[in-house]
């Protein structure tokens, strides 16, 4: 018989080809699996996981003017969608207005456009904030967008000490990842720090931070460097918020996680695993945290869209049913599946409707909810997890040795590692190392057809920029104009801004004009040059 070929994960792990009891014990064993629901949570966090309630569904929409996202809400939420997760457009996400010379072409392109609270208020309307939960995909211009959000939900009669949701505010990620950044490194922090303290002390239902290695992993990194600077992430982030004087399970309760799922499914599985006993380790052992419910890891997976491909994109369809599936083995609270055509395009209708249909399928007719992690004792996922979580440790180690995940972004090292992984993966692609059907391997002479496109309409970006004039006319100016200056006092003083921000967007100050008030306080970031 000859040799089997080594089967290698993406993050260095090599895979033998028969696990037993042998093979478990020399990893480490079971002594951390325990139980779901309790301490270090290996299992998932709640003790009947999907038996009690399946996982939500919170597809990733938004686009144009709050108007057509809030026709598409409305569509998912009829179709099925338990929970909303909004995209914004890049203007927005770079805290720029509409009518910003530097926002011209992009205004609506590829996510909803937001300058006031008026677009809140509309995108919004008559949608139950207590029932469907929302997460804002926002970051650098996470302070007003978050006020806004608040506003909204305050003039509508909620109370903020009981409103659910969630805000992405992972402004690390952005440095290593995606590069809607605004300001310097530090002072971001400090405005993440603002909206923990904020949210632990009015809003303590509100997930203020949710820390995404899914754009870590898109940009090119492996697994386990998602997961590691994931956690170094968060860990950062308690760090600091713990610096103001917080309590360690008030602050933890605010963060919770986005994490990507493509490629090898047991790979997925192990790391997230791995990842969510981690996190209560650190949680209990570096921060004393006593109360259970903080050292739960909470997240958010399915996605995965960097794993999609524009060749044979039907293949895709596949692709994400399998996603859905390490997603709901993994132990995800919520899921934003990738649509098969969001590898050309903002998923149209019948993509985001097959995307809510695939994992309805899994809650009502494949057995997904049936048991909890119904792959535990396993000897392979076992051993996986084991050796995954020390791969994870090693690359935390080695990023504390060199002065943490803060230092590592500031100088630019993180950010080289995953670049030097996004080549890597490259070449395997294209040598066929790495075999992705469609792309190299079983391709196809594919006859040119129509794809459906999402259309950008350059009347639309006219109608918000004359939304926004007529708001900008209709305001109180003077009154703008002092609460703003008193976003820059706050910031200057060290003040937390989120109360100063909030009277400002309740006046219908802008996302542009709430951002450069900061920025005449904090500057703007400048990226390290790198070799």
């Amino acid at each position: 018989m000859s040799k089997p070929k080594p089967v290698i994960w993406e993050s260095g792990i090599e895979v033998k080809p028969v696990y037993g009891p042998e093979e478990l014990a020399k990893s480490g064993g079971v002594s951390d699996v325990g139980k779901p629901g309790e301490y270090p949570f290996t299992r998932g966090i709640h003790p009947l996981m999907y038996r009690s309630r399946p996982f939500t569904m919170r597809q990733y929409s938004g686009f144009g003017t709050a108007a057509e996202t809030h026709e598409r809400f409305l569509f998912l939420i009829a179709n099925g969608n338990t929970g909303l997760n909004v995209a914004f457009d890049l203007p927005t996400q770079c805290g720029l207005d509409s009518d910003d010379p530097m926002a011209e072409g992009e205004v609506g392109r590829v996510g909803m456009a937001v300058d006031t609270l008026a677009d809140m208020e509309e995108a919004f309307a008559d949608i139950p904030l207590n029932d469907i939960t929302v997460s804002l995909t926002i970051n650098g211009s996470a302070v007003p967008i978050m006020a806004m959000y608040f506003a909204m939900a305050r003039k509508r009669g909620y109370d903020l000490a009981t409103l659910r949701g969630t805000a992405q505010n992972d402004i690390l990620k952005e440095f290593i990842g995606r590069g809607t950044w605004i300001f310097p490194v530090e002072p971001s922090i400090r405005l993440v720090g603002d909206t923990i303290e904020y949210c632990a002390r009015h809003a303590q239902k509100y997930s203020a931070v949710s820390v995404c290695g899914y754009h870590i992993r898109e940009s090119g990194a492996s697994p386990a460097h998602e997961m590691a600077y994931g956690l170094a992430i968060g860990r950062a982030y308690i760090e600091h918020a713990l610096q103001r004087g917080l309590d360690v399970d008030a602050v933890a309760r605010t963060v919770t996680f986005n994490f990507d799922i493509y490629g090898n499914l047991w790979e997925q599985v192990c790391k997230f695993r791995a990842g969510r006993r981690m996190w209560a380790k650190i949680l209990r052992e570096e921060f004393a945290a006593t109360d259970p419910k903080a050292m739960q890891m909470r997240m958010i997976a399915g996605g995965g869209g960097g794993g999609l491909t524009i060749e044979q994109p039907e293949n895709n369809i596949v692709r994400g049913a399998y996603y859905a599936l390490a997603s709901a083995l993994s132990g995800a609270q919520t899921m934003a599946l990738c649509s098969y055509d969001e590898a050309y395009t903002i998923p149209s209708e019948h993509a985001a409707r097959l995307s809510l249909r695939t994992m309805q399928i899994m809650i009502h007719e494949i057995g997904l909810c049936d048991t909890v992690d119904p792959l535990a004792g396993s000897y392979f996922v076992e051993s996986l997890t084991n050796e995954m979580e020390s791969k994870i440790r090693a690359i935390m180690a080695d990023l504390d040795a060199k002065g943490g995940i803060v230092r590592g972004v500031a100088e630019g090292r993180v950010q080289a590692e995953v670049n030097r992984h996004a080549w890597e993966r490259e070449r395997r692609t294209q040598s066929g190392e790495t075999e992705k059907v469609g792309v190299n391997i079983h391709k196809e002479e594919e006859e040119q057809r129509p794809v459906e496109f999402h259309p950008y309409r350059e009347d639309e970006a006219k109608q918000q920029i004359e939304r926004l004039g007529r708001v900008r006319s209709q305001r109180d100016g003077q009154e703008v104009a002092r609460l703003l200056e008193g976003v820059r006092v706050a910031a200057r003083e060290g003040r937390n801004v989120m109360p100063a921000v909030i009277d400002a967007v309740e006046a219908y100050a802008t996302v542009g004009e709430v951002c450069t008030a900061l920025k005449d306080v904090f500057g703007s970031y400048n990226e390290p040059v790198r070799f």
